[in-house]
């Protein structure tokens, strides 16, 4: 195991009705508030209203951003920071998903950053330096930007999609109330259960050896999402399905599997070129990816993993080993289509003559991967195995 820091500073408050602690915690951070959110969907479910009558009731002055979109923009991010500066915001309240979190993110540190906010993703995480307080309430299960330091923000003009990464990010707090996922639609909650499993194997699929209870507990978390997504998409209104993910989903990417081991991030950094060129659901080009990385990256040196994830994920019995593995992956795949994602590039809109580009764009920073690097070429092939 090597060395690392533990720090998972955010307030949790998690259950039904937690949404009554918001005026509480909001004492702590400031009067004058900046409310993100998306492109109405919070104003169906009456959450909108919830969240507005808290403020007057608390007499707090807020100013709303609206219209995140999915995949969220620098665009609009600039739209954020030039509000907080114009009306002197103390903090901001995001209420969403990983898109709203992760604009509401950006926005709290391009408040301190002195150029561009676009900058922050150019230069890197040693950019960040300070960052307005983030209050969150999560209406989707999927990224766990309600518990991390991570933003990734697409450029519209570019066509890049970047991340940064920091620990002043991290929400102060945040309220899951699985009851607020109950009417996200099903692909939606296909998509997030993908990008929880995803952020697992991320951090599971590693070189560094001896991380054993990081292991067991990613296998955990794994089992989870493979039980409780197929009960999401049949039951929508079930609590218990949806609170396990939402759960799951805080805890695949807070840090907690991650601290130890080094972890690998390549099959997001190819979906983050896709997602950049076309505005793919993040969840839908992951379930398209991973199973093509994993094939592509499976080999005698790297065998005893990918049995290690048959055995203990997917239970498959068997003395052939190649054979095992070769199942897990296969069962990877299978689960993915289950959940109703497309198995190609193609189905989603992608243009072979794309591929190259989308390579170039992924490596433009240097090769990827820990758990085994690639460069341009392993990622267009990948890409085009994808297709």
């Amino acid at each position: 195991m090597l060395d690392f820091t533990y720090m998972v500073p955010t307030k949790i408050l998690f259950g039904r009705n937690t949404i009554e602690h918001l005026g509480e915690e909001l004492k702590q951070y400031g009067q004058r508030i900046l409310f993100v959110y998306g492109q109405g969907s919070i104003k169906k479910t009456g959450l909108y209203d919830s969240v507005t009558d808290i403020f007057i009731k608390n007499n707090v002055i807020f100013h709303e951003l609206s219209g995140v979109q999915p995949n969220p923009r620098i665009s609009l991010v600039r739209q954020g920071v030039s509000l907080c500066r114009e009306h002197d915001i103390e903090c901001i309240v995001a209420v969403g998903g990983g898109s709203v979190i992760d604009c509401a993110k950006t926005i709290a540190t391009g408040f301190y950053h002195d150029g561009d906010p676009w900058d922050l993703f150019l230069l890197g995480d040693s950019s960040v330096k300070k960052a307005l307080p983030i209050g969150t309430v999560l209406t989707v299960a999927g990224t766990g930007s309600e518990m991390n330091g991570n933003a990734v923000i697409s450029n519209e003009e570019t066509i890049e999609k970047l991340a940064i990464h920091h620990d002043v990010l991290r929400p102060r707090f945040s309220i899951l109330d699985p009851t607020y996922t109950f009417l996200v639609p099903q692909h939606q909650t296909a998509a997030g259960t993908i990008d929880i499993f995803s952020h697992i194997l991320e951090q599971y699929f590693s070189p560094t050896k001896d991380a054993f209870v990081q292991n067991r507990m990613a296998e955990s978390l794994l089992k989870t999402c493979i039980y409780y997504g197929p009960l999401a998409l049949a039951e929508p209104s079930n609590y218990e399905a949806r609170a396990q993910l939402m759960w799951t989903s805080s805890i695949a990417l807070n840090g907690l599997l991650g601290y130890g081991r080094v972890s690998d991030w390549a099959t997001h950094g190819i979906e983050h070129a896709l997602s950049a060129a076309y505005d793919v659901t993040h969840g839908v080009g992951l379930a398209i990816l991973t199973p093509c990385w994993m094939e592509y990256v499976f080999n005698e040196e790297t065998k005893d993993k990918f049995v290690e994830y048959a055995r203990n994920v997917w239970q498959i019995k068997g003395t052939d080993e190649m054979v095992v593995a070769k199942k897990g992956i296969e069962k990877t795949k299978e689960f993915f289509t289950t959940l109703g994602m497309p198995q190609t590039l193609r189905a989603v809109g992608v243009k072979q003559n794309a591929l190259a580009k989308m390579a170039e764009k992924t490596v433009m920073h240097g090769d990827i991967g820990k758990f085994k690097k690639l460069g341009k070429n392993d990622v267009l092939t990948i890409l085009q195995n994808a297709f």
